[in-house]
């Protein structure tokens, strides 16, 4: 195995913090793929010596879910969504211009490994649309102009914020983060904007409140004791 003590020490301190361990194995996997910059067979392999699972059972999780990659990735990943409303309002046109622009195909680098691009499914972000993803931080309202000139400044090194998120640090970064090891960065940005918070804004002005359930499961109300 090829996966240094430093790693095989995380993985096994991401297994503790579970009361099945197996439940563990998504971000011990995002933790692999932040070190090796993908899954690779050596994690596995570890993976699976940690949990007491097959590699079948490992890799099978590992191929079912599109945010776990079995081949190398760029520095920053640009996922462009393409889903029914992002793709009639221009998610489409994205996707075909950054393919162009960056001279890839989906799921494919640049050559000076800065960028991996990919299209893909909903970000339930559709108050937003279009919206691309790097490095799963949002950027909302896109264009095909301001998407080129994203990827460009991701090529340069430039620093770039996102829109509801983080200071772009880089994939492997993320993926980090998603294993569970905080970056200090989780306050930056605002997490909420502009539509998602229309009904908010109407409810403040109206003074509207929740209403509580009429009966729970055993037929009692708010008001019973």
């Amino acid at each position: 195995m090829s996966l240094d003590e430093t790693t095989r020490n995380e993985l096994l301190e991401i297994a503790g913090r579970y009361p099945q361990a197996r439940s563990a194995l998504l971000p011990m996997l995002h933790l692999v793929q932040s070190v090796e910059g993908y899954v690779t067979a050596d994690g596995i392999e570890t993976c699976a010596d940690i949990l007491g699972l097959s590699q079948a059972d490992v890799s099978g999780v590992a191929t079912f879910y599109t945010m776990y990659k079995r081949r190398p990735m760029g520095e920053h990943h640009v996922g462009v969504c393409t889903n029914t409303l992002c793709a009639v309002m221009g998610g489409d046109e994205i996707f075909e211009r950054l393919k162009g622009h960056l001279d890839v195909g989906n799921d494919e680098t640049t050559e000076d490994g800065k960028v991996t691009l990919e299209h893909i499914e909903c970000n339930a972000a559709c108050d937003f649309a279009p919206v691309l993803m790097v490095n799963w931080e949002f950027f909302d309202n896109q264009t095909p102009e301001s998407a080129v000139e994203l990827v460009d400044n991701l090529q340069a090194g430039e620093t770039v914020r996102a829109t509801r998120g983080a200071t772009i640090t880089s994939w492997r970064q993320a993926e980090r983060v998603l294993a569970g090891f905080e970056d200090g960065l989780a306050d930056e940005g605002p997490a909420a904007a502009g539509p998602s918070l229309v009904g908010l804004e109407i409810a403040l002005e109206n003074e509207w409140t929740a209403q509580p359930t009429s009966k729970d499961a055993k037929g009692r109300g708010p008001d019973d004791d």
